[in-house]
């Protein structure tokens, strides 16, 4: 038995790395990629290609390393091979032609450049069931050569920022497939969007930090209010909680403070009604940890926690918008989008609480609590200013890279 769990662990742990060494090598050199993004009643995408194989595809003479101003003058010879090379059709009939737009380059620092040819498609009055899709690049003249087909989006798929999970792909003998679009629901898009809203909070440092600021002295209350938390053991200004639910509800109550406060400010981004420079929104979501930790030391609303995380909640949600919007999330399903990013949050936070909280109450007790709580809180405000010089003046401090900052 213990042998068998042995080997099962060893095999996840396998499966694990291998996940991870697929996704670092998402951008191959010796494949190209075809990303389709699915909307309502639109579809767009962009094709990726190095300058080795648009070399060898096209005879042109382009170095490794890319520059708009070195594709430039290539463009009109690229887009007719990739239009030559592709076609996209409905499974009852209808043909789509390819529009391209601006293009892009991404530069990868220890491979080949990539340079993205973005483009929409003309024809697409409804997205079909089932797409016909021809990809013939480059297999004349590398028969080794590969084309990944990706849906980057699909909200009624439940994809909404995949690069690494391939769909179809495309070889010499193996040149046209069909790509199902017909598993699709609302609800998957819903959970999808859920489960991005946790993901965002959960690798967000600076909106966890405003968290932990709120939950330091949770656990604890004023003697006096007009009193803040010493070190001193013979006139401290707190005593212990006594009770784990009051104090755990109360904390949930500031935190829902904040996410209603970051709904209302996420739809007007959303919506187009409100839209601040993200250079403010970052700078004042730096300054709000910094205050939320200030007013652990010495209260600056007395009894009014939930005011600091609305107040400063209605900045992290213009900080979320701009997520939502590199998602491509600002117009396609926006309700549903709304709905299931907030509720992700909400989730996200307090499943943060419950980690933390529980860990909080039993040592609220122990005489070192005044100085966890006064000691973080100043780490937290040293944190948040540093953040707030880099992002006020758009500056990068060196030092922060030793603290992993």
């Amino acid at each position: 038995m213990k042998q068998q769990l042995k080997q099962t662990i060893s095999l996840l742990l396998v499966g694990f790395f291998l996940l991870l060494a697929g996704k670092a090598d998402a951008h191959h050199p010796d494949q190209s990629y075809l990303y389709l993004r699915i909307y309502k009643n639109a579809i767009g995408g962009r094709f990726e290609m190095t300058a080795k194989d648009m070399n060898k595809a096209m005879g042109l003479n382009m170095p490794d390393r890319l520059t708009m101003e070195i594709v430039q003058p290539h463009l009109e010879t690229i887009y007719t091979y990739l239009k030559s090379r592709s076609d996209f059709k409905s499974d009852t009939g209808e043909q789509y032609t390819v529009r391209f737009v601006e293009p892009t380059v991404l530069n990868l620092k220890e491979m080949e450049d990539f340079v993205r040819f973005h483009f929409e498609m003309d024809g697409v009055k409804e997205v079909p069931d089932n797409l016909e899709i021809f990809y013939d690049v480059l297999f004349d003249k590398d028969p080794l050569h590969r084309g990944m087909l990706i849906i980057e989006y699909n909200w009624k798929l439940g994809i909404v920022d995949n690069e690494a999970m391939f769909s179809n792909v495309y070889s010499p003998g193996n040149t046209q497939q069909t790509l199902s679009l017909a598993d699709a629901s609302i609800w998957k898009g819903f959970v999808a969007l859920v489960k991005l809203g946790i993901w965002h909070i959960w690798i967000g440092l600076d909106h966890i930090l405003f968290i932990v600021a709120l939950i330091l002295p949770a656990v604890v209350r004023r003697k006096k209010e007009d009193v803040p938390l010493s070190l001193s053991t013979a006139q401290d200004g707190w005593q212990p909680v006594e009770r784990f639910k009051p104090a755990f509800f109360y904390i949930l109550k500031i935190i829902t403070f904040f996410t209603i406060a970051h709904s209302i400010t996420l739809a007007l981004a959303a919506l187009d009604i409100i839209n601040l420079p993200s250079w403010l929104v970052e700078s004042i979501i730096a300054f709000s940890i910094a205050l939320a930790a200030l007013h652990n030391i010495k209260p600056l609303i007395k009894g009014k926690e939930w005011l600091i995380a609305f107040g400063f909640g209605l900045f992290h949600g213009f900080g979320f918008a701009s997520v939502l919007g590199e998602k491509g999330l600002s117009g396609d399903y926006l309700v549903p989008s709304l709905l299931g990013f907030n509720l992700g949050v909400e989730i996200g936070q307090v499943l943060i609480i419950c980690m933390i909280f529980p860990v909080l109450f039993l040592i609220r007790r122990l005489k070192i609590y005044p100085a966890i709580i006064k000691y973080g809180s100043m780490a937290l405000i040293l944190i948040a200013l540093y953040w707030f010089v880099e992002r006020a003046f758009g500056i990068e401090l060196a030092w922060g890279a030793y603290l992993g900052l």
